[in-house]
C-alpha cells in the first residue's frame, strides 16, 4: 500500500525525501547570469584567437584584413573591435581569376589519328569536332553533359581511338565511346572506410586522369582521398591497383596530376606538398622515385609528362614555374623556368614530336594583358618563342605528334589550333579550305490575329478555333474536301458510264449474266439447229457444191 505523508521541515529526512520525488529544487531561486559580462568575456576570446592566427598565417605569406570602423575615434572600445574581420585575406590566385570561368576550357583530347577533337569545360559540356566534317564555320557536330553538372576536368582518348576517359568534379571517372555514348562508369568507394585500400573506387572529388600507353583497356585516376588508382576497363566494379602517395611524415597528401611513363611502367603524381612521387607499376607499396621539394609547398603541380625518350619529365608547378627532371637522377631538376603565371590547376606542359621543345601556356588577370604560348629549348632551356594566344589564360595546350599541330584551350572558351601549312599534316587543314555552307531560309507567311474584344461586331474578327475542329468541319463540306462523285447507276449518262463499266468484256458479262437459256446440256443446245442447218445450209454445202473434196 502506497502512503502520502504532509509534515513540517524540521521532521528528518524531509531533505532526502523531497530530493528522491523530485521536487527539491522547486523553491530554491533561479540563477541569474550577467550577459554583458559573458559576451565581453567571449569576444576578448575571439580577438586574441584571431590574433594568434593571423600570425600564423603571415609566415605563410598571407594577411589578415581588418576594416575600418564608421565610428569616430572617440568611440568605444567595443565599437572598434566589432568591426574587425576575423580570418585571412582570399589568396591572390584566386582573387586574380578570371570572372567567366564557366567559359574555361578545361579538358582536351585528341584521337591517334588526328581525325577528331573533344573539348571539355566548366560549363559542364563536352563537344565534339570532327576535322574532316567541318566547314569554316568550325561547328562541333555534338554537344552533351555526360557528368551533369560536374565541371569537366580531363579528356584522354585512347590508344586505339575508340573510347574516351572523362574525368570530372565528383568521384567517378566515365568511359565513351567515339559517340558520346555510356561506355563504362567506375565504381563509387565507402567514404566511411579509413583504408582507403580497402575500398573499391574513390571517395572524393577526381583531379585527373590517363590511358595507360601500351595496354587499350586500363587507365588511371587520381583523387582528393589521397589515392591513385588504375582500372581495367572490363571490370567497372573494382579497382585494379591502388598508389597512395606519402608525404615526409607518412601523412597522406592529395595527388593532384598523374601520368604513365612513355613505355607504361612507371607511375608519376604530382602531389598537393610540392612532392612528385614516382611507383613501379607493378609495385604499389614503396615509390621508386620521390623528390621532396619538386614544387612549393601548398602548389597544386599541374601537369606531369614524359618525354618521348622516356629519361626526362617535365612538371609544371603551381608555383609559377616549370621545370625537367632526368628520372635517373631525381634528386634536383635538370633545368627551372620561371615568371609562368598559372591560375588554374590544369595547366599543361608538352614535348614537340621531335623531343627538342617543350611549351606551355600562361595565366593572366582579366582585361589585363594576354596568354601565352611560351616555347623553349629542351638542351637550353631558353625561350626560343612565344604566340599571344588571346586575352585571357591559356589553360590546355596539346601538341599531336602525328598532325604536328597544337591544341590550345582558353580562359574564355575558345579552342585554337595551330598549324603549318607546310609541315602539318590533315587535321585543321582539312576544314579550313572549305566554304561556309549557305543557310537555306524557308520563306513562310504568318497572319497575326488581332483581338479586338471591344469592338463593333461588324469589325470584329472571327475567334480563332481549334485546328481539329476546323479540319473536321471543312471534311464535311464536299466542295473544300473534294470528294468524289459517287457512281452512275443504271445506263451511263452524261458522259458518265455506268457501274457496270464500258467497255466490251463488261458488255459481254453483263449479257451472259442477263441471258435466260440454260446451257446445262452442250448437246441438246447443238442439235437444236440440226433441222434448220439440213433444210436450209450455209456455211457448210455451198463451199462444196462446185468441187466435191476426193
Amino acid at each position: 500500500m502506497l502512503y502520502f505523508f504532509a509534515g513540517s521541515a524540521s521532521m528528518s529526512g524531509d531533505g532526502d525525501m523531497a530530493s528522491v520525488m523530485g521536487f527539491s529544487g522547486f523553491g530554491k531561486k533561479a540563477r541569474t547570469f550577467d550577459l554583458d559580462a559573458i559576451f565581453e568575456q567571449t569576444r576578448r576570446t575571439a580577438i586574441e584567437r584571431s590574433q594568434v592566427f593571423a600570425s600564423l598565417l603571415d609566415r605563410s605569406d598571407f594577411s589578415c584584413r581588418k576594416q575600418e570602423s564608421d565610428n569616430s575615434s572617440d568611440s568605444s572600445s567595443d565599437s572598434d573591435s566589432d568591426s574587425e574581420l576575423i580570418g585571412p585575406s582570399v589568396p591572390p590566385q584566386l582573387t586574380a581569376q578570371e570572372d567567366d570561368d564557366d567559359e574555361l576550357v578545361s579538358a582536351l583530347g585528341l584521337d591517334p589519328s588526328g581525325a577528331r577533337l573533344v573539348t571539355g569545360g566548366y560549363d559542364y559540356d563536352v563537344r565534339f569536332w570532327d576535322f574532316a566534317g567541318m566547314d569554316q564555320a568550325l561547328q562541333a557536330f555534338r554537344s552533351l553533359q555526360p557528368c551533369e553538372c560536374h565541371q569537366i576536368k580531363s579528356l584522354q582518348y585512347s590508344i586505339t581511338g575508340d573510347v574516351i576517359l572523362v574525368v570530372s568534379g565528383n568521384a567517378q571517372a566515365k568511359v565513351l565511346d567515339r559517340d558520346g555514348f555510356n561506355v563504362m562508369e567506375c565504381v563509387k568507394g565507402d567514404q566511411y572506410i579509413v583504408d582507403m585500400a580497402n575500398t573499391k573506387g574513390h571517395t572524393a572529388m577526381l583531379n585527373g586522369g590517363c590511358w595507360h600507353p601500351k595496354i587499350k583497356e586500363e587507365f588511371m585516376t587520381c583523387s582528393n582521398d589521397g589515392t591513385v588508382r588504375t582500372w581495367d576497363l572490363n571490370s567497372e566494379k573494382k579497382h585494379k591497383s591502388v598508389f597512395k602517395p606519402r608525404s615526409l611524415q607518412g601523412k597522406k597528401v592529395t595527388p593532384t596530376c598523374c601520368t604513365y611513363s612513355r613505355d607504361g611502367k612507371l607511375i608519376a603524381a604530382g602531389c598537393q606538398d610540392g612532392t612528385i612521387q614516382i611507383w613501379d607499376r607493378n609495385l604499389s607499396v614503396h615509390t621508386k622515385f620521390h623528390c621532396r621539394q619538386a614544387h612549393a609547398p601548398g602548389s597544386d603541380t599541374s601537369c606531369l609528362t614524359f618525354s618521348y625518350d622516356g629519361m626526362t619529365l617535365a612538371s609544371r608547378g603551381g608555383d609559377d614555374t616549370l621545370k625537367t627532371w632526368d628520372i635517373r637522377s631525381f634528386k634536383k631538376p635538370l633545368n627551372v623556368a620561371t615568371q609562368l603565371t598559372t591560375y588554374f590547376p590544369m595547366t599543361d606542359c608538352c614535348f614537340s614530336p621531335d623531343d627538342k621543345l617543350l611549351v606551355t601556356g600562361t595565366s593572366v588577370k582579366k582585361d589585363e594583358g594576354n596568354g601565352k604560348l611560351v616555347f623553349f629549348d629542351r638542351a637550353s632551356f631558353q625561350r626560343v618563342y612565344e604566340i599571344e594566344v588571346t586575352n585571357a589564360s591559356v589553360v590546355r595546350c596539346l601538341w599531336h605528334p602525328k598532325l604536328n599541330q597544337i591544341m590550345v584551350g582558353t580562359g574564355n572558351g575558345l579552342a585554337k589550333v595551330y598549324y603549318d601549312p607546310v609541315r602539318s599534316h590533315r587535321g585543321a587543314k582539312l576544314c579550313v579550305v572549305k566554304s561556309k555552307r549557305k543557310e537555306k531560309q524557308a520563306e513562310t507567311l504568318t497572319q497575326d490575329y488581332i483581338i479586338t474584344p471591344h469592338a463593333l461586331p461588324m469589325f470584329r474578327e472571327a475567334r480563332q478555333r481549334s485546328t481539329r475542329k476546323q479540319l473536321e468541319k471543312d471534311r464535311l463540306d464536299p466542295k473544300k474536301s473534294h470528294k468524289p462523285e459517287p457512281p452512275v447507276s443504271g445506263p451511263g449518262r452524261g458522259g458518265r458510264v455506268a457501274a457496270h463499266g464500258g467497255t466490251l468484256s463488261s458488255f459481254i458479262v453483263k449479257n451472259i449474266a442477263l441471258d435466260k437459256t440454260d446451257d446445262s446440256n452442250p448437246r441438246e443446245a447443238i442439235l437444236r439447229h440440226a433441222k434448220d442447218a439440213s433444210e436450209n445450209p450455209y456455211w457448210v454445202a455451198p463451199a462444196y457444191k462446185q468441187k466435191q473434196p476426193s
